[in-house]
């Protein structure tokens, strides 16, 4: 029990921790997710639906973008209230990020550093997803920018969270899955963010052939 209680508490300072850096020092807009409850009826969702589709892996608020706030004294309070509520982070507005598979992350992190592409903030979801942070807009320009790159007609498993969606932030624990984590994390107080046409082409490449091979499960440099 101690064991349990101890890795709790730092669960909650992590989470706080995280919740001052966005804020203050980032003054990105954060909202509250839900988190997983255990007691004697077994571990549900806080939001308390039952047959919860995403226990613990949704925002808490029905109206979370309405009512995220990059207000420091908001989110203390809100913070102090619900410890252990995950940090969403509404897209569109600070950022936009571009969601593809791991495996085609990170053969695309690994190419973009070999080129030199600047690139902003990368996290990773414990469901298998990478996240590249870019400037807002990207999400309305992706449709076009796929098209003159000439991947329009291609099924890639690649999205682009723009206005109204949303992204948990580390150290967020996402249900029974595990945390998202930083890859590459935020530097400075405002981090630089690449337009979204300086990855593109790589990403979508990645996906295609990712996708390409899945069925092999085989994954080969190059």
């Amino acid at each position: 029990m101690d064991i349990m209680l101890g890795s709790r508490r730092r669960t909650r300072t992590a989470l706080w921790q995280a919740v001052s850096e966005y804020v203050e020092q980032r003054r990105w807009p954060v909202t509250q997710g839900t988190y997983l409850v255990r007691d004697g009826r077994g571990t549900r969702c806080s939001c308390g639906r039952s047959g919860c589709a995403a226990p613990g892996m949704h925002p808490s608020d029905p109206q979370w973008s309405a009512h995220a706030t990059s207000t420091p004294a908001a989110a203390r309070y809100l913070w102090s209230q619900w410890p252990d509520s995950a940090v969403v982070l509404p897209t569109g507005h600070a950022f936009d990020a571009i969601s593809v598979p791991l495996a085609a992350g990170q053969r695309a992190l690994v190419r973009l550093e070999r080129m030199g592409t600047p690139l902003g903030p990368v996290l990773a979801t414990p469901n298998g997803r990478l996240f590249f942070l870019v400037a807002p807009g990207a999400a309305g320009e992706l449709p076009h920018l796929l098209y003159q790159m000439g991947w329009d007609d291609a099924e890639l498993d690649l999205r682009c969270h723009g206005e109204g969606d949303y992204i948990f932030a580390p150290p967020s624990p996402l249900g029974v899955l595990g945390a998202a984590e930083w890859i590459r994390p935020p530097e400075g107080d405002e981090p630089v963010l690449p337009e979204a046409r300086l990855l593109l082409g790589t990403l979508a490449y990645a996906c295609h052939r990712n996708s390409a091979r899945s069925g092999s499960g085989m994954w080969l440099a190059s």
